[in-house]
């Protein structure tokens, strides 16, 4: 699959070939939002917790008697049906942990580097350096690309200083770097800008043997 290298003023400086067997597969959609479930399932903490009615700390005697004042039976202020009282079948402290394999994630990774590429969502860039951490440079940046107002992740080969800081203050734009890519912000974001330094970290962990 061929794409556009762009650089800073969004014109086209040259044409690159993307490995299809990272960026041009048959999306396995199945897989996709497995691997979306677990990790959205991986980042819940599980440390809800409610009391039952045998951990309210309350006196354990009869409320009222049992017979002669034409209200209900009652044992004690700590039932679930009155204000105060232990909540009934209430979560408690739980593991969301999901497991899969590593082939699969991959691949839910390969899958979802296909859609966006052949949804034209992937921005490759010549190089992809600001000489300070400006925001207004990385607003530049987006309007050259025409892609302001979009949800975007900017990958990087490593780490970059001027440019993290450059984009932190916008809401829409996050940087990732290219060996944590994971499929809740491919799939989140609209864009994806990469410099051509990136594409080796990605096809590296992703290629298929």
């Amino acid at each position: 699959m061929k794409v556009d290298v762009k650089n800073f003023d969004g014109q086209t400086v040259e044409e690159i070939e993307l490995r299809n067997d990272v960026f041009g597969i048959e999306p396995n959609t199945a897989v996709m939002h497995q691997a979306l479930v677990r990790q959205q399932a991986n980042a819940r903490l599980g440390t809800h917790k409610t009391k039952s009615r045998g951990e309210i700390k309350a006196t354990t005697a009869k409320w009222y008697r049992q017979k002669g004042t034409g209200r209900a039976r009652h044992g004690a202020r700590t039932a679930p049906i009155f204000v105060g009282g232990g909540v009934a079948h209430g979560p408690k402290p739980r593991d969301y942990t999901q497991k899969m394999p590593r082939k699969m994630r991959r691949l839910a990774l390969r899958s979802a580097l296909s859609v966006k590429a052949a949804a034209k969502e992937i921005i490759v860039l010549d190089e992809l350096t600001f000489e300070d951490f400006k925001t207004i440079e990385a607003l530049d940046l987006l309007d050259n690309l025409e892609v302001e107002g979009s949800s975007v992740i900017i990958l990087l080969p490593e780490h970059n200083e001027n440019v993290e800081k450059s984009v932190r203050n916008l809401t829409d734009v996050k940087t990732l770097h290219a060996n944590y890519l994971n499929i809740r912000d491919l799939l989140g974001s609209d864009f994806i800008i990469m410099p051509k330094e990136a594409l080796p970290v990605i096809e590296g962990f992703l290629a298929q043997e």
